[in-house]
């Protein structure tokens, strides 16, 4: 009997329009995970203030990064099903079924579970395709499959894929997209811009012992026992092993966060104010890369390919390079299928 692989991203309104990015962000944020505050005041936020003027904001920046394929994100990840599936059927010929789906928005969770039940693929691996493990992408993303899951006659048997932010396939699959780059770009200095989360967050999570998280470059300086499973910890490691790779020396890379939202206290430094110290201490040729999205996005071609690069020019530099993510790479895809089949 076949085995399902569920790769699993984040989601994407279905199109660049007001309306539809009103019905993705209602979804999106109306997750107790991703805005951790009580019901009420989540909802009151949210119809009040963010999805009055979120909406048409983020649609008129979706609509600069948007393809004649649709969403970047939802046909980088289309792609990688398909390749993945090539590859796995390479390895152990008809052993696997590879279906994508979208935590928000289309192919819903729900709508790729109808595939795989319908037909008769009861064991299924689930893949966050989320390099670092956090309670808002990966945490909520797992807990939803589950919930759906539970809704069928038939239960499924299903097992997750641990975060992958360490493994080889990935570290080296970005390292050579940055090589590609550097060997053509010139580059003062080179960022590491993770997506942010709020700092309460990671200390809610088991991620973090008590009494160890400061929320400090220390604290994150190596992966123990004390912090092995923090979002932050988990960014600063595959930071530290991509420039390793790379060849990179200390003082010419360091590691921010971006796309906070809100008020409250999120993970530092922020992407927006490092590149602009960046610019006001001379450097002038910035490379970015992206390692928390292994498909290009919103937060990747917009924030960082045009947003940053405007913020960083007008602070005083003079170019800033966004690395490509995976997408759906050769290699990438090659590799992820590898690991996969040793998860089964």
């Amino acid at each position: 009997m076949k085995t399902g692989i569920f790769l699993l991203n984040l989601g994407s309104p279905d199109e660049p329009t007001t309306p539809a990015v009103r019905r993705y962000l209602r979804q999106f944020l109306s997750d107790a995970r991703v805005i951790d505050i009580p019901a009420l005041p989540r909802q009151l936020l949210l119809n009040l203030f963010i999805l009055p003027f979120r909406s048409p904001k983020s649609a008129h920046a979706y609509k600069k990064v948007w393809t004649t394929e649709g969403s970047p994100l939802v046909s980088y990840t289309k792609k990688l099903a398909e390749k993945v599936q090539i590859h796995l059927n390479q390895i152990q010929p008809d052993e696997y079924k590879v279906i994508f789906g979208m935590r928000y928005g289309n192919p819903s969770i729900q709508k790729v579970l109808n595939e795989f039940y319908s037909e008769g693929i009861r064991k299924v691996i689930l893949v966050p395709l989320y390099p670092q493990y956090a309670a808002a992408s990966t945490g909520s993303s797992i807990a939803e499959v589950y919930r759906v899951a539970g809704t069928f006659w038939d239960p499924f048997e299903l097992s997750v894929a641990p975060a992958f932010y360490n493994q080889p396939f990935y570290l080296e699959s970005f390292a050579r997209r940055g090589e590609s780059v550097l060997s053509k770009q010139k580059a003062d200095h080179i960022l590491f811009s993770f997506h942010g989360v709020p700092e309460r967050q990671l200390t809610k999570s088991e991620g973090c012992k008590p009494g160890f998280c400061e929320f400090t470059t220390t604290c994150c300086s190596t992966i123990s026992d004390l912090n092995a499973n923090c979002y932050r910890a988990q960014c600063f490691d595959s930071a530290r092993n991509i420039a390793k790779l790379l060849n990179l020396k200390p003082e010419t890379w360091s590691v921010s966060f971006q796309s906070r939202l809100g008020r409250t206290k999120w993970i530092e430094p922020y992407t927006d104010v490092v590149l602009t110290e960046l610019a006001g201490n001379g450097i002038k040729n910035l490379v970015v890369f992206s390692p928390s999205f292994v498909a290009d996005c919103l937060e990747t071609l917009e924030e960082i390919g045009i947003r940053a690069v405007e913020d960083f020019k007008k602070a005083g530099g003079e170019s800033l390079t966004l690395v490509p993510s995976l997408n759906e790479g050769e290699d990438w895809a090659r590799g992820l299928a590898e690991w996969i089949q040793t998860l089964n």
